[in-house]
């Protein structure tokens, strides 16, 4: 008879001939790690000029919204020598990937930043997965990188609600992964498990948790007592310092109350997993390069009052920032506009193209930068990046990945959404301020107060043009997602609500190589 082969003896046959390596490769090949292929989307080829004939070289489209996915499809199809003309409404570029720094004045509100040279908040974007094709428009731009601490052990956790103090992640990993361990540590011992397990695999998965959760052996009755793994109260030193461990732990009956675990599973997410990525002096830096590219063809200030979608081409109309009416005219128009603000547009569209604009609604989305005086969050509390979680309705605290040991810093003094949001986007700016702090307090203490600076706050759902963080899909398969993922006449849509990374950069980026591929397609064949 012959012997049968699984997947795992023949990964163990390949790494023995081969090495590592060539087990890694192959593990790639059988489909049980990611390829870099699928990362990249290899099947995008950028249009070229040698496509088309002499004759097509000057299609011109003109695309609504300087945000993301307009800029990467102007960027791409002006490298096959098309006349790309943008309209944006305000008066910069980048939607909402939009960095403010000293002077930066709100559209929407009376707020105008007051933050110390070199000091900076990311309303928009903030952090960049290493899978994320918007990686390589950094390296195509020459846009330098730096890490983005989205997990730190030393950041806190803060359930208001269970009257537990605020805790340090390691801890609080430490006492729900011990436990965790414990209990099943003990089931298994027991047999619990040996409809499901074999006697191998319960020898193999108690060593594992022993170690996971230090729980110990059968010896000590796998109990979680604690360990260094929790932080110390006294650092351990030279000579006779050994340090003190803090402790002794929680009950399991406490952590369980304090809800701690719910906070860990974010950093399990493909797109939230360290070690993420940011742009040297802000997120702006990558719609900045793209409209050095772009130069002259960028109209700021150009809201978009009329579209007409005609057999020969288009007509839009947009009002500049005197006030005048003005008429643009093109081969095709790429709309990457947000949905429920192109619904608003006039146009002779098809109404169900209208009503599948209005289907997707916008999400609040809420942030706050305070400057402080001096980066006490370092000094004092040894948080150097990273977020602080918490039950209340200021959600989260960033603690900044840039300008260590420097004077001072800005710190995302809250990033909220849906009703939270909503909330503080009804306060004047502060208002907000005062909320959140009186907030943070319950954290950090009266420096989170008497330490502050400067304040600048953003409620996306009140930022014209935009109006939102992001939107949602009540259903993607009802019809009106792959409506608007095909064009209306001569009119295509692009943007991340558009894509399945909603409210990443790199689905704009990836909507915009879409259409683009779709509409190059078009004009080579004639269209």
């Amino acid at each position: 008879m012959k012997p049968t082969v699984t997947r795992r003896t023949l990964l163990r046959a390949i790494g023995l001939a081969g090495g590592a390596g060539v087990m890694f490769e192959s593990m790639r090949a059988l489909g049980l790690v990611a390829s870099p292929d699928a990362l990249a989307t290899p099947d995008y080829r950028p249009p070229a000029p040698g496509d088309l004939a002499e004759g097509k070289r000057g299609r011109k489209v003109v695309i609504l919204g300087a945000g993301m996915a307009g800029l990467v499809t102007a960027y791409e199809l002006g490298k096959a020598g098309y006349d790309c003309v943008i309209l944006e409404a305000k008066d910069r570029v980048g939607g909402r990937n939009w960095t403010v720094r000293s002077g930066t004045r709100h559209d929407g509100e009376d707020q105008t930043a007051r933050f110390s040279d070199g000091q900076y908040l990311n309303a928009g974007p903030a952090r960049l997965p290493q899978s994320h094709i918007t990686l390589d428009y950094c390296r195509e731009l020459g846009v330098p990188l730096e890490v983005f601490t989205n997990q730190n052990a030393n950041a806190l956790i803060y359930n208001e609600q269970t009257g537990v103090a605020p805790q340090q992640f390691r801890a609080a990993k430490a006492d729900t992964y011990g436990y965790v361990s414990e209990l099943l540590a003990k089931a298994i011992d027991k047999g619990a498990l040996d409809q499901r397990l074999s006697i191998e695999d319960k020898d193999r998965l108690l060593t594992f948790l022993s170690d996971f959760g230090a729980v110990g052996d059968r010896a000590s009755g796998f109990a979680y007592t604690g360990t260094e793994r929790r932080g110390y109260s006294v650092e351990p030193g030279a000579a006779e310092q050994p340090g003190v461990v803090l402790g002794p732990p929680p009950s399991l009956s406490d952590v369980l109350a304090s809800q701690v675990g719910r906070y860990f599973s974010f950093e399990f997410g493909y797109d939230q997993a360290m070690t993420m990525l940011q742009p040297v002096g802000g997120m702006d830096a990558i719609p900045m390069a793209l409209h050095r590219r772009l130069g002259d063809r960028v109209r700021l200030g150009a809201a978009v009052t009329k579209l007409t979608d005609g057999p020969n081409g288009v007509e839009i109309v947009y009002r500049d920032k005197q006030g005048k009416e003005n008429l643009v005219r093109g081969d095709y128009c790429v709309a990457a506009l947000p949905p429920h603000v192109m619904a608003r547009v006039p146009t002779n569209l098809d109404p169900r193209v209208t009503a599948a604009l209005r289907y997707p609604f916008p999400f609040p989305v809420g942030k706050l930068g305070l400057e402080y005086r001096r980066r006490w969050w370092e000094q004092d509390d040894r948080i150097y990046g990273g977020i602080t979680y918490t039950d209340m309705d200021l959600v989260q605290i960033w603690y900044p990945s840039y300008g260590y040991h420097g004077a001072r810093g800005v710190l995302l003094g809250y990033y909220n959404f849906a009703d939270a949001a909503a909330a503080y986007g009804d306060l004047s700016p502060a208002d907000r301020v005062t909320r959140a702090v009186a907030q943070g307090v319950k954290i950090h203490g009266e420096k989170y107060r008497t330490e502050l600076a400067s304040a600048f706050s953003v409620a996306w759902h009140k930022v014209p043009h935009i109006e939102g963080g992001w939107v949602d899909w009540p259903d993607r398969t009802s019809g009106e997602y792959a409506l608007l993922n095909k064009p209306a006449g001569r009119v295509y849509f692009a943007g991340d609500w558009l894509s399945y990374f909603t409210a990443w950069q790199a689905g704009a980026i990836d909507s915009a190589r879409y259409v683009v591929t779709n509409l190059h397609r078009r004009v080579a064949a004639g269209g």
